[in-house]
């Protein structure tokens, strides 16, 4: 079994109202895990948003905080809700109505990785799946419900940046008539996770960097930002996704020659997210 359910880095005094998380950046494969799967250990992170946990780690130093998987999305997705179980992998579940996700092996115990590949050779017991969901997914889901309610208390605002990366191929086809392909994709499941003015600076955080920016397609967002995201509460929540050529090889699963130089770049993006909201906290306001 993965050794955490997650990593949290603090801020030493919390400034900021903006909370990044990371629920797809998990890389810890354990061989419990590894020999009950059909995939080698290189296929089996295909699905990993690999380094997403190193390009956002500076977080702290900017007064927000920062949590991050434990587990990888190949053995239990964060970004899934506890019930998405997929009776195609799972023995003892039944089908209850249509869900897309959970039909095309990306329910909270994942069946497939990238492009379609089966993670197992046969189905897995329930027992297993509620073992993963009890372990991994309800503390990181505890973690990060806890740093937004804190940020609430504090700020009288939170904000949600859930951090993920895309591959390149994703937006093929988002990008037509001479437009250029997005590199960043914003989702705020149009419009319901969180309030324009609060995505607005996002958006002009990258953009103003260099980057081509698009809100909602191909990804609005999943689980998370539905889940977490109240904007009439002051409670917002982003999906950002990231193309992964900018700073990796995607076939190799490492950073290629432009990663340190992007995470410098957006190093700086990160600070401008992190000065949304109130500038300091309503007990130092009051004073």
């Amino acid at each position: 079994m993965p050794k955490v359910p997650y990593h949290l880095f603090r801020p030493e005094a919390p400034t900021s109202c903006v909370v990044f998380a990371s629920p797809h950046s998990g890389r810890d494969y354990p061989w419990s895990f590894l020999r009950h799967t059909v995939l080698d250990e290189h296929s089996i992170r295909s699905s990993e948003d690999a380094y997403v946990d190193r390009l956002f780690d500076c977080a702290p130093q900017f007064g927000a905080a920062f949590l991050k998987a434990g587990a990888p999305r190949a053995f239990v997705d964060l970004n899934r809700a506890a019930d998405e179980l997929d009776p195609a992998l799972i023995e003892g579940v039944r089908q209850s109505g249509h869900n897309p996700r959970v039909a095309s092996g990306l329910g909270v115990v994942p069946r497939v990785v990238a492009n379609g590949r089966a993670i197992y050779r046969g189905k897995l017991p329930l027992s297993e799946a509620e073992r993963r969901i009890e372990g991994y997914w309800r503390p990181y889901h505890a973690a990060l419900r806890g740093l937004l309610d804190a940020a609430h208390a504090g700020f009288g605002e939170a904000v949600l940046i859930d951090c993920h990366s895309m591959p390149h191929e994703a937006v093929d086809g988002v990008a037509r008539g001479g437009a250029r392909r997005p590199e960043i994709v914003i989702g705020d499941r149009f419009g319901a996770s969180a309030s324009a003015h609060v995505v607005d600076r996002i958006e002009h955080a990258f953009a103003s960097a260099g980057f081509t920016v698009s809100r909602n397609t191909p990804f609005a967002g999943a689980y998370i930002t539905q889940h977490y995201g109240r904007p009439a509460r002051r409670q917002h929540a982003v999906q950002v996704e990231i193309d992964r050529a900018i700073y990796m090889d995607e076939s190799r699963i490492r950073p290629n020659a432009n990663f340190h130089a992007f995470r410098r770049v957006l190093r700086g993006i990160i600070a401008e997210i992190a000065a949304i909201g109130p500038a300091q906290p309503r007990q130092m306001a009051a004073e």
